[in-house]
């Protein structure tokens, strides 16, 4: 297939339009100096991953990560940045004084992930007769009886982790009284 035959397809034109904000907002999640704005744009990001999820016919898959992520775990950050005062403007005394290493080690990954792609594709490209057509959409009582039977246990633990977070949140956020404080407010 070539570069014209793939722009020919709408669908690939709604991939771009699409995955094109996705990648901004994705950096932006990790150069911005304001810890309020990355979590937004990374609330952008994960509505741009579930849109693209929609162009995979994977609906389940997109609405999950919308409830979950999105409405839950972005959530739970901005809750915990409100309630432990976080300095929540430009940050400019940030505690690392370069960022190579954190670009090395996204390269990396980067590098294993499309080798890891490459690899896969070599596979299975002897069952792409057996592989589901695109845009079939993936029966959804399929994958809640993988979540009931084979994915119970990391399916709970996300879970507790939700809950240690929350938590977490509540104890760092509350004000400790001092003696003096503890006592006058016991006598009113």
């Amino acid at each position: 297939m070539t570069f014209s035959d793939w722009l020919a397809e709408p669908v690939n034109w709604a991939f771009l339009a699409v995955s094109i904000p996705l990648v901004v907002a994705a950096l932006r999640v990790v150069t911005s100096r304001n810890v309020v704005h990355a979590a937004l744009f990374l609330v952008l990001t994960l509505a741009a991953s579930a849109a693209l999820f929609i162009l995979l016919s994977a609906e389940f898959v997109a609405w999950v990560l919308v409830l979950v992520y999105i409405g839950a775990v972005v959530v739970l950050f901005l809750f915990g940045i409100m309630i432990t005062r976080a300095p929540v403007g430009r940050e400019t005394n940030l505690s690392h004084t370069t960022r190579w290493p954190a670009a090395l080690a996204s390269l990396a990954v980067l590098g294993v992930t499309l080798w890891l792609i490459l690899v896969a594709s070599e596979q299975i490209e002897g069952y792409a007769d057996t592989l589901p057509a695109v845009g079939t959409a993936t029966d959804t009582g399929i994958l809640g009886e993988g979540f009931i039977n084979r994915y119970l246990i990391p399916f709970e633990a996300v879970g507790f982790v939700l809950l240690a977070a929350l938590i977490g949140g509540i104890t760092l956020a509350r004000k400790d009284l001092t003696p003096a404080e503890e006592e006058e407010g016991q006598s009113v």
